[in-house]
């Protein structure tokens, strides 16, 4: 039975990307039944739709949502954020964002980042906005349920993994209220884990350990703000943006997961055949992996592999290809 698949191909070189990726899936022997979705900010400008609740309500019917990028210049910073991508990830209770890491040496570590509370939560406001006596207020929401289904993530992930290491960042001699949440559930459910060596580090310092000494880490988990800069720094200190894969996952399955690359709309290069689609195609063998096609995902996987970091799209795409004939052969 193929998998299906909801599609939002999105703005800028996000159609692109996720093009290769679905035919590098489907040549990789992925069967797959695809639906398109005509969202993002593109959408937006045409007639004002976002995410209204009719469209989220049919993308719970499918198994799983691919994304390629959202987002256009002419559209105000938050709108399609907040009302596209966060709006998923909170209605479809997507807690998991994980994001994997391939260090030029070969050494491999995994970021899981709380997806669906904290600062992104949207707390906040203002007061006398435009006047010189403005406050912005933005709070951040943290509860038990959150982080510890995030944190038990972290262990189950780091229990299957060779060093059964999980390290915990956050910045908890200032976020005293947050940190200390965050630093006894981790404590608390290390109990139950006795065979995963554990370790602590403010989130300044683990910024200099992703740069100077990024082997040290193999499962990381921390919470939605700090996830969402570190992930990023893991990108660039693992052979750049343009590899960076990622997966927003409902571990429990009571609605699709969806999978995108973290690279954004990239408006600047859309249309020249530019955009490097390799981390599109890696989070489509994420995807294949939480729909349970591993052989799928591992045969994509392994194609991404020695393939060009940069030129132009259709010469990356072709040598993923060629990589998966050769490995057939």
């Amino acid at each position: 039975m193929p998998h299906k698949i909801a599609v939002i191909g999105g703005d800028g070189i996000g159609p692109e990307v996720t093009a290769v990726a679905l035919e590098v899936m489907r040549a990789a022997g992925a069967d797959l039944d695809t639906t398109d979705f005509r969202l993002g900010g593109f959408r937006y400008l045409e007639d004002g739709v976002i995410l209204p609740d009719e469209i989220l309500k049919e993308l719970r019917q499918y198994d799983a949502i691919l994304l390629g990028a959202v987002g256009t210049p002419e559209v105000p910073p938050g709108v399609i954020e907040r009302g596209l991508l966060l709006k998923a990830r909170f209605e479809l209770d997507l807690y998991i964002n994980l994001r994997p890491f391939v260090l030029p040496g070969g050494h491999e570590f995994v970021v899981i980042r709380e997806n669906t509370e904290g600062t992104y939560a949207g707390e906040g406001g203002f007061l006398r906005k435009g006047t010189p006596d403005e406050i912005a207020t933005q709070g951040s929401v943290n509860t038990r349920k959150g982080a510890e289904r995030c944190i038990r993530y972290g262990f189950e992930l780091a229990q299957s993994r060779t060093r059964k290491h999980l390290t915990l960042v956050h910045k908890t001699n200032v976020l005293t209220f947050s940190g200390d949440l965050w630093e006894r559930t981790f404590q608390e459910v290390s109990i139950e884990y006795p065979d995963v060596d554990t370790a602590y580090n403010h989130v300044d310092a683990a910024c200099i350990y992703f740069v100077e000494d990024p082997t040290r880490y193999e499962v990381v988990v921390t919470d939605n703000l700090f996830g969402d800069i570190l992930t990023d720094l893991g990108g660039a200190v693992s052979g750049g943006i343009g590899l960076a894969s990622s997966a927003n996952l409902n571990p429990d399955r009571t609605a699709p997961s969806l999978f995108e690359p973290v690279h954004g709309s990239a408006p600047d290069i859309a249309g020249q055949g530019l955009a490097n689609p390799t981390a599109a195609v890696l989070s489509g063998a994420m995807m294949l992996d939480f729909l349970g096609d591993t052989e799928t995902s591992e045969r994509v996987r392994m194609a991404c592999q020695g393939v060009p970091t940069s030129g132009r799209t259709e010469e990356i795409a072709s040598a993923i290809h060629q990589n998966l004939v050769g490995e057939e052969r």
